[in-house]
């Protein structure tokens, strides 16, 4: 067991470690609300902004306009996670996650004071992007940062169970977000919406981000952090770095954790396709694609996140008993067998057989996102845990997550099956059913946990 390990177990029994976990829990909850919230509101509005930003185009070119400026916020999120994953591994997890809030919030809050196509043309929707692309830059340390933090708080033989609560915090942001775009829908006109609803939800991300700072900058650094600061120390290794020591944390990972860094990428892909299919991209595909009411969408999606968020944490603490792997290659196989039929089943069915299936689903995505955070906090090395996380995590919602949407809603309008969004996710469950087996011959390196829970 490492130094930094030994000292969260040691720990982990004590009273003061239990409210210090507790903080951080709370610490680690509110960054991830604040930016689901605003990535909810965003794909529930969609259809909205596509008009205040695009409204020379016809219905399908807006919400492809839309859901193309929801890609964009994902291009600088590899970057992020690279700058963010040094940082955080330099610097410490909370200094990360203090700066990363506020950056995140403070974009969010601009998009809700943009003004649109109508005031100022095409500028309307380049500011749109880029306050789209600075989200998506802070957010990129946001979850990785939250994970890795509130892994090496938790003790090891409840990690699981702790972590679940970093995707728990997603899906009540998302929750949140429907619910409260709901409202909007309910007790607004179409004018009322265009012209002012739609600004409402992004707004309230400057409040709440102060308040995220505020918890955050009153925490201590995670024990495993202090203890790898404090090892450094002794030896005489921890001077004030220079410039070529800052990119340490990335060249280690590069060089010496390459291959547990591709599966981790490659498990998280499935994660990113299904996670932004199910709980983004469907109100939208049982509006459009399906016929039903733009309420029934959100309530139906609604119902799904409370499931979702139930579930979670019994699936947290499955992976705490039954290992890691274990229940990710179930969520694999569980998409690869399922995925299809009931897509298809949706498409045929009433708005109650709809509701089922997203339930369905949202049960098959618990297995995967109440253990995918662990198993990359577990993946890699202390000293290089928050860049690993990030950028394993982030690159594939780059490239798989944030374009998810679009892919879906291009792949029906060029083979004309409503089902074909299935046949994505299926073979993205393929691949990382295949990163599994590549990550049984890549275990951890210095994150020494109980042998049931990595097993």
């Amino acid at each position: 067991m490492s130094s930094a390990d030994s000292a969260t177990t040691a720990a982990s029994g004590t009273g003061d470690h239990g409210h210090a976990v507790r903080r951080a829990a709370k610490a680690s909850f509110i960054g991830n609300f604040i930016e689901w919230f605003d990535y909810a509101s965003y794909g529930y509005l969609a259809s909205v902004i596509g008009l205040v930003f695009f409204p020379e185009s016809s219905p399908t070119g807006r919400l492809l306009y839309a859901f193309a400026v929801f890609a964009t916020s994902f291009i600088l999120r590899p970057v992020g996670a690279v700058v963010w994953g040094i940082l955080g591994d330099r610097l410490g997890r909370r200094w990360a996650l203090s700066w990363s809030i506020l950056i995140m919030s403070g974009a969010t809050f601009v998009v809700g004071i943009l003004p649109g196509y109508n005031q100022i043309g095409l500028w309307a929707a380049v500011a749109l992007v880029a306050m789209r692309m600075c989200q998506g830059f802070s957010a990129s340390g946001e979850y990785a940062g939250a994970g890795t933090f509130l892994a090496e708080y938790a003790p090891p033989s409840k990690r699981g169970i702790y972590v679940s609560l970093v995707p728990a915090s997603t899906a009540c942001g998302l929750l949140m977000g429907s619910l409260f775009v709901s409202g909007l829908y309910a007790f607004l006109d179409d004018t009322s919406m265009v012209t002012w609803g739609w600004r409402v939800p992004f707004l309230l991300a400057g409040p709440l981000g102060l308040v995220g700072r505020y918890i955050r900058v009153h925490l201590e650094d995670s024990p495993a952090y202090q203890a790898l600061v404090a090892k450094a120390a002794s030896s005489q290794t921890q001077q004030a770095p220079s410039r070529s020591r800052w990119a340490e944390p990335l060249r280690l990972l590069l060089t010496s954790h390459r291959r547990a860094l591709l599966a981790c990428f490659g498990v998280s892909c499935l994660n990113a396709v299904a996670f932004y299919m199910l709980l983004s991209y469907m109100p939208n595909y049982v509006e459009h694609e399906l016929g039903h009411s733009e309420t029934a969408a959100t309530l139906a999606t609604s119902v799904t996140l409370v499931v979702y968020i139930a579930f979670i944490f019994l699936m947290g603490h499955v992976s705490d008993v039954v290992g890691r792997r274990k229940v990710l290659v179930l969520a694999c196989v569980a998409f690869v067998v399922a995925s299809i039929p009931l897509f298809h089943l949706m498409s045929v069915g009433s708005l109650w057989v709809v509701v089922l299936c997203e339930i369905l689903f949202a049960l098959i995505l618990t297995t995967n996102d109440g253990t995918l955070a662990s198993f990359l906090a577990e993946s890699f090395p202390t000293s290089v845990r928050y860049s690993g996380f990030a950028l394993s995590f982030n690159l594939a919602n780059t490239l798989l997550g944030g374009t998810c949407p679009f892919v879906a809603t291009w792949l029906i309008l060029v083979s004309g099956s409503q089902a074909a969004p299935a046949y994505y996710l299926t073979a993205v469950a393929g691949l990382a059913l295949v990163s599994l087996l590549v990550s049984h011959w890549a275990p951890p390196l210095d994150l020494s946990v109980v042998k049931r829970s990595t097993r």
